[in-house]
């Protein structure tokens, strides 16, 4: 058996071991509202039954620009994000909040 190889560790624990190291609980935050946005898109998707291509054609873009912002893998601006709620029948809501409601605190 090849010893480079991890033991099997349950997800939430690996995930709590990770979220203890200061810097890597930062890069989570920071990233927090790239994939709550990710999240809310793939759920507006499925729930209506589409591909990303066909999101992608009534966005007026290509299906590739649809899996980068379902992969959270670049931030879209706010034109791109609001044409793609009006794909889905949504709307894009924007918070301000203050830090003292991370989920760092």
């Amino acid at each position: 058996m090849d010893k480079s190889v991890p033991p099997f560790q349950p997800m939430d624990e690996f995930w709590g071991a990770q979220m203890r190291d200061p810097a890597f609980a930062a890069a989570v935050q920071e990233l927090a509202p790239e994939f709550q946005a990710a999240r809310e898109i793939i759920r507006l998707r499925l729930a209506q039954g589409l591909t990303q291509k066909e999101l992608a054609e009534r966005v007026g873009t290509q299906q590739a620009s649809i899996s980068r912002l379902e992969r959270a893998t670049y931030k879209p601006n706010l034109g791109f994000l609001q044409r793609v709620a009006e794909a889905l029948n949504a709307r894009v809501e924007i918070r301000l909040v203050p830090k003292s409601h991370d989920l760092s605190s």
